[in-house]
């Protein structure tokens, strides 16, 4: 029936496919890699539409692994945002490193889960023109959440083509998608539905649901356009959390069981904003400005029965907000500093979230037991920035650039001694300097500040809510350092090559910790590594690229290793076939066991998959197949360590690894029809 539904959603687009009318477009094959004289940095890059769906992916944050070096898995339900690591950082769900879809942040400040929360669920990737990525804190228009990287998805202004496509995958994974734009004198109308259901591999079927959509209206061309968009996402699961490993060895549970059958949740959001461009002689003006409204209902338990061996530790994270923003950038091209061509480019951002009952309830089988704490916040911030480049030489540029940020805090507790306003500046320095090219080849150096914002309730909490206990407050706005060195070059035909030395410190790994309802003290901490990446295009229907990444974090003066930092990551794949006829698509993802305690004596598992996809094209129609998980690997998507408590065990608990295990090898068929 789910099938059924699932394809009917497709057919009334598939019955008038032939009357929309054809457009012209520029699409970049594979990895856009040549930026040569542009890039400000050697880690820096993008991805073309059809790398993103060229490559098979178990779930929707896979897309982000174009950006080399980050991980993306996930240790629950589908319905949440994955879990991220990249440069030596656990990212948890998105501190650290900022993601934006066209000018709209999707990182969520002060939420209910976690800092930085970053949700892309409700991204449709056959809407994605382009995926821009940035590492380090290097880059001026980029503030909170940027200090590990970021990315930024482009969505098609006008589709190049319409399409519908009807997918259906072992464990009742159902996916359908019409998309299509309607072009006029006066513009272009861009529709966009979509509908999935996956209940995955685990005893307890996740009952994924999940409703994207999209309403685009765009004016103008390339250079000059607005466009106004609407997107909508809704979604609700049954989840799977992480369990300790002494239950499956001991044989209390299977390996996709779980210990608490009712923990899931139920997202959406919707949001409306508009961008806008324009080109003159002097330069580029871009402008956006977007506002929308999120939900989160989150039910976990990854303690089982430590606190409450009676009704066990169940919690339910509560959030509902409205946010809005602007962003307005001008660049000017048309400069000279001591008769050197110069580029300069400033601009404004600001950012409101006002989050009504944001909430941490102790609950059993969903049911309410008490509240740990209830918050009404409101966060808001402004940032100014500007950064010049100038070309002193044909071999030789800089970038100077400079940002400044102000946020204020309005925090309304349900335990009065933790209401509160605060505020707090902060201002970022950005020096580079590119030579080259030579023998096409560029050198680079970089050097910046960034930060990342501290949850709100952290910021004025004095009382911690479960122990009663005083608590300091928390710095709203934390400093962090960067430096890099690298290296790109094109000197072997068709061959694209970078290499990253990086640095970066942070003065503080403290944190609010959602699951907790209070702060988690942290001392400074830094991390150190290398990026080596290729990219080879000998003609336009062979792509091989690999990625290869190490890293190593620490506290300082410690010198005790941050937990959950990934020390080695690989990627690799090679994709063959053109616009008509066969293709195909095989890749493999590496990541290495990584330090679960500070004192480094206990170590997860490492993890290696292997996915393909392959199939036919034919005129209008593509057949796809996806494996996953080719060879079965029975490796871990997440480890942690940390003390937890079954029945009959002592009230102390015990300390022991908990894991959320890959999905097994699973196949998946797509039928594709565009015209």
């Amino acid at each position: 029936m789910r099938a059924l539904f699932s394809l009917l959603v497709c057919l009334p687009l598939l019955l008038g496919a032939q009357e929309a009318p054809q457009l012209e477009s520029t699409v970049v094959k594979g990895k856009a890699e040549n930026l040569l004289g542009e890039a400000q940095t050697s880690s820096q890059g993008q991805s073309s539409a059809k790398e993103l769906q060229d490559r098979p992916f178990v779930r929707r944050g896979e897309l982000l692994e174009v950006v080399p070096g980050l991980i993306v898995t996930q240790h629950s339900g589908g319905g949440k945002a994955n879990q991220y690591f990249l440069r030596g950082f656990n990212l948890d769900h998105g501190t650290d490193f900022g993601i934006f879809v066209d000018g709209m942040p999707v990182n969520m400040r002060s939420h209910g889960h976690g800092q930085g929360y970053a949700d892309v669920n409700f991204i449709i990737p056959e809407l994605v023109e382009r995926l821009d990525y940035a590492k380090g804190p290097y880059y001026a228009e980029l503030g909170d959440f940027t200090t590990a990287g970021a990315a930024r998805f482009n969505l098609y202004r006008v589709l190049p083509q319409g399409l519908a496509s009807f997918t259906i995958g072992e464990n009742d994974f159902y996916r359908s998608l019409i998309a299509d734009s309607i072009v006029t004198a006066e513009g272009a109308l861009t529709l966009a539905l979509e509908y999935g259901y996956y209940d995955g591999p685990w005893a307890r079927p996740d009952q994924l649901q999940r409703w994207n959509g999209l309403v685009r209206y765009s004016t103008g061309d390339e250079f000059d356009f607005t466009t106004v968009t609407f997107m909508g996402y809704d979604s609700m699961w049954n989840a799977t959390d992480q369990v300790p490993q002494r239950a499956i060895k001991r044989g209390l549970i299977g390996r996709f069981d779980n210990l608490d059958n009712t923990v899931g949740g139920a997202s959406h959001r919707y949001s409306l904003s508009v961008d806008h461009r324009s080109e003159d002689a002097s330069g580029v003006t871009t402008a956006s400005a977007y506002v929308g409204t999120y939900h989160l209902d989150l039910f976990s338990n990854f303690t089982l029965f430590l606190d409450d061996p009676v009704r066990g530790d169940q919690f339910n994270q509560f959030d509902d907000r409205w946010f809005s923003g602007a962003n307005i950038q001008r660049t000017r091209n048309d400069l000279s500093l001591f008769d050197r061509p110069t580029e300069l480019s400033f601009g404004a951002q600001t950012q409101q979230d006002l989050v009504n009952g944001l909430a941490l309830r102790k609950t059993s089988a969903t049911e309410t037991l008490s509240t740990v704490r209830q918050d009404d916040v409101f966060e808001s911030s402004l940032g100014a920035f500007a950064q010049a480049e100038v070309r002193w030489t044909d071999w030789m540029r800089t970038q100077t650039g400079l940002r400044g940020d102000l946020y204020a805090f309005d925090v309304n507790s349900s335990l009065a001694a933790n209401s509160g306003t605060a505020w707090d500046t902060i201002v970022s320095p950005k020096l580079g300097l590119v030579l080259g090219p030579w023998k096409e080849t560029e050198f680079y150096l970089n050097g910046g500040t960034g930060f990342h914002s501290n949850d709100a309730r952290g910021v004025t909490t004095t009382i911690d809510p479960s122990s009663g206990a005083p608590v300091d407050p928390v710095p709203p706005l934390v400093r962090t350092y960067g430096a890099e060195t690298g290296i790109r070059t094109q000197r072997i035909q068709n061959l694209t090559s970078t290499f990253s030395l990086w640095y970066l410190q942070s003065d503080s790994e403290l944190v609010y910790v959602g699951d907790a309802g209070t702060n988690e003290p942290g001392d400074a901490s830094e991390r150190y590594g290398i990026e080596w990446s290729n990219y080879w295009r000998p003609n336009d229907i062979l792509a091989v690229d690999t990625e290869f990444s190490v890293s190593d974090a620490y506290f300082i003066p410690t010198g005790e290793v941050v937990p959950n930092s990934v020390p080695v990551t690989f990627s690799g794949g090679v994709t063959l076939g053109g616009s008509s006829g066969p293709f195909g698509t095989l890749r493999a993802r590496y990541f290495s066991p990584r330090p679960l305690s500070p004192d480094g004596s206990v170590v997860s598992k490492d993890a290696f998959q292997i996915s393909a996809r392959t199939g036919y094209r034919k005129g209008a129609w593509e057949v796809a197949l996806e494996a996953l998980n080719l060879l079965d690997a029975r490796d871990n998507d997440i480890e942690y360590f940390y003390t937890s408590r079954l029945t009959g065990e002592p009230a102390v608990g015990v300390d022991d690894h908990h894991i959320h295990p890959v999905e097994p090898r699973q196949l998946r068929l797509s039928f594709i029809y565009k015209w």
